[in-house]
């Protein structure tokens, strides 16, 4: 939307499909319409991918990660700004503060007005562990208006999509059926093609070649396939400049496979600095029949535990309890051995619980999903393996799903609703965290030795070509990261002169 203002002819490829309200199924068990899965013929908006060292869930479609995300527009607090890793690079907290206030208001950001179940047994968590004045309603990028009632355009004088009020029904991450939720097709994407930007779906680009093998002066060739088609279509344009915007798993594998083809002068860490936010996902399954976390939005709330911690109670709406079949007891123990041990013990001892837990009427209604996240600076490298992309550990600690205080916080919340404590099988038999945050990959840094990209987000080792996705991502922002990822990139194209051509 910014470079079509500034003059320039734009072309988006996005290798996952358009959306429509139409198109989102009711509940998360029509996988068809849910997952992305192209070798079963699934195309949804929603995408599992399995590391060594985690679990990571993304988002595809023309919107990205906007379509199943969980709104919530939050500004990371200090230490995201003055990390090690890139503080050095520029005032990032003065330099973002009006680039953020632009996404605020380009995602229409309002607070949450009300507080569900799952968010008042989270305000009672934190009255009993003194942290009181440390719960808050979200920032959501929904639109409260009139439940289900459809409405001329709120945002933008009326020369944006008409919208329709939340109906709070808790289905935000399995697309919004209601036209409340305020992503990307709606907004910048939205304004975009008003101004002539051409949006081509279900095409993954799989080459970019510069072009009299230059370093990208003259421009480049975008080869691109089909990514729907059993018999694939494939085609090639000319630019004269590239922003890759895949995220981490789109952006970093092809700039990892160019490397090793069309683009050796990409920096060699690539690949490099892969983040999650430290992420810890539990639930917590109430035996109450007369509680129901469902109702609300996804995220309606956070507790800010300590200055790196954060707890938010997420919900999936009626229904949708695909993620029951992979749900285990809540257990710790130091090797796949032990846990096991500690799941059959957990079973014997609470076999009564354990079944209610496992036949409960419905999983969504019934479990409030709790995500701890923590600012803290551990990193992955991504890098390609025989069978595909593989992680493994370049600093620090790894991704763990044993985090002590995630578990705590739990059996404290159970002990509130009235419930049990589970979590995710892969959490628990693999110790692999599930992380919706993944992060970096393509770093800044001062130059190619540091990062992939400079502090206005340019490729080292090339001409007229950007990062502008989660990959760009040098510090750990501890809380949603959506946000930051859109005030990033505001600043960056705010640094690209018109095209007065």
């Amino acid at each position: 939307m910014r470079l079509s203002e500034k003059g320039y002819r734009v072309l988006v490829i996005e290798k996952g499909k358009w959306h429509s309200e139409k198109d989102f199924p009711e509940t998360n068990w029509n996988l068809k319409r849910w997952m992305w899965l192209p070798f079963l013929r699934f195309f949804g908006f929603f995408k599992l991918t399995f590391f060594r060292h985690t679990t990571i869930l993304s988002g595809v479609g023309v919107g990205g990660g906007s379509l199943g995300y969980a709104n919530v527009l939050q500004i990371p607090t200090a230490k995201f700004f003055e990390a090690d890793s890139w503080a050095h690079l520029a005032d990032w907290e003065s330099e973002l503060k009006p680039h953020y206030e632009t996404a605020l208001e380009m995602m229409g950001a309002a607070e949450n007005p009300r507080l569900e179940a799952g968010d008042k047994a989270l305000r009672e968590l934190a009255k009993q562990i003194g942290k009181e004045n440390h719960f808050q309603k979200t920032n959501v990028a929904v639109y409260f208006g009139e439940p289900g009632v459809m409405v001329d355009d709120p945002y933008f004088g009326g020369e944006g999509p008409d919208r329709g009020g939340c109906n709070f029904c808790g289905g935000c991450m399995t697309g919004c059926r209601y036209n409340a939720k305020n992503t990307l097709d709606k907004n910048y994407l939205y304004f975009a093609q008003k101004n002539g930007v051409l949006i081509q779906a279900e095409s993954e680009v799989y080459d970019v070649i510069p072009i009299d093998g230059s370093n990208g002066s003259q421009g480049y060739k975008i080869r691109w396939k089909s990514s729907t088609r059993i018999f694939k279509k494939k085609g090639e344009f000319t630019a004269g400049a590239v922003i890759f915007a895949g995220g981490v798993l789109g952006t970093v594998t092809l700039l990892l496979k160019l490397k090793k083809l069309s683009l050796p002068n990409l920096s060699d860490r690539v690949g490099c600095a892969i983040r999650t936010n430290s992420e810890s996902l539990c639930g917590v399954t109430t035996f109450d029949k007369h509680t129901v976390f469902s109702d609300g939005i996804s995220i309606g709330s956070i507790l800010h535990t300590d200055k790196n911690s954060h707890l938010e109670p997420v919900r999936y709406s009626a229904g949708s309890g695909f993620w029951r079949i992979l749900m285990s007891p809540l257990v710790f123990g130091k090797n796949i051995f032990f846990r096991f041990a500690n799941i059959i013990y957990d079973w014997l001892k609470h076999p009564v619980q354990n079944l209610r837990v496992f036949f409960i009427d419905d999983f969504a209604i019934r479990t409030q999903i709790l995500l701890f996240m923590r600012t803290i600076e551990s990193t992955l490298r991504f890098s390609r393996g025989l069978f595909g992309m593989k992680s493994t550990l370049e600093s620090g600690s790894p991704p763990t799903a044993f985090i002590p205080d995630a578990k705590k916080y739990a059996e404290q919340y159970s002990k509130i609703v009235n419930g049990k404590p589970v979590t995710l099988i892969t959490e628990t038999l693999f110790g692999m965290p599930t992380t919706a945050h993944i992060l970096g990959g393509a770093v800044m840094g001062k130059d190619a030795g540091e990062g992939v990209i400079g502090k206005d987000n340019r490729v080292f080792g090339y001409e007229n070509m950007y990062v502008c996705d989660g990959s760009m991502i040098s510090a750990n922002p501890g809380v949603n990261p959506s946000l930051s990822i859109m005030a990033i990139t505001e600043r960056a194209v705010s640094k690209i002169p018109s095209n007065n051509s």
